[in-house]
This record gives structure tokens, C-alpha cells and sequence, in this order.
């Protein structure tokens, strides 16, 4: 089965995004910041990341980067920053994909 990380301090986000996916068949783990799904890729692989930028502890993009470091799964952000740099940063840091806060689930 395929595995997702869902990276969002927004335990609301993280949870509806869940509830879609699982309805789907897909196999989810969950993460708060970017330290918590580092620990959480080092026992356990997915096959997908969807990334939030803004958490504490460690950001979305310095999850990219240090993922991008000897991980090619693909991301795609997920977050309320609305401005054409912001994509093009979330892009070059290594996301695969970006999608802007707030968003259908449909």
C-alpha cells in the first residue's frame, strides 16, 4: 500500500487531509514540525510528503533540504503563503508541487 507523511502543525489540516487519504486506501503517518518527521522517515518510508512551510522547530523548507539530501520522494507543499516567491522558494528548495491554504479537499 502506499504510505503519506503528513507534515502540519495544524492538527485540523493534518486530520482532514487524513480522513480524505485513508478513505483512499492510503497508509498515513503524521508529524507536528519538520524534527518529528525526519525521526518518523528514518524507521518508516512513504511514498509521499505533504509538506506545511510554516511549524516550529524545523520549517517545511529546511525539511526539504535536508530530505532532498538522499530522498527523491515526491512533496508537495501545502501552505498559506500566497505569493509567486514563495512557490518558486518551496519549488527550489525541492518540493515537487505547491498548493495554497485554504483548499477544497474535494
Amino acid at each position: 500500500m502506499t504510505s503519506i507523511l503528513i507534515v502540519d502543525d495544524d492538527q485540523q489540516i493534518a486530520e482532514l487531509i487524513e480522513i480524505y487519504l485513508k478513505n483512499e486506501g492510503y497508509i498515513i503517518n503524521k508529524a507536528g514540525d519538520g524534527l518529528e518527521a525526519l525521526r518518523i522517515m528514518e524507521h518508516t518510508p512513504s511514498d509521499l510528503i505533504i509538506l506545511d512551510i510554516m511549524m516550529p522547530n524545523m520549517d517545511g523548507l529546511e525539511f526539504c533540504k535536508q530530505v532532498r539530501k538522499n530522498n527523491h520522494v515526491p512533496i508537495l507543499m501545502v501552505s498559506a503563503k500566497v505569493e509567486d516567491m514563495d512557490k518558486i522558494i518551496g519549488l527550489i528548495t525541492g518540493a515537487d508541487d505547491y498548493m495554497i491554504k485554504p483548499f477544497n479537499p474535494l
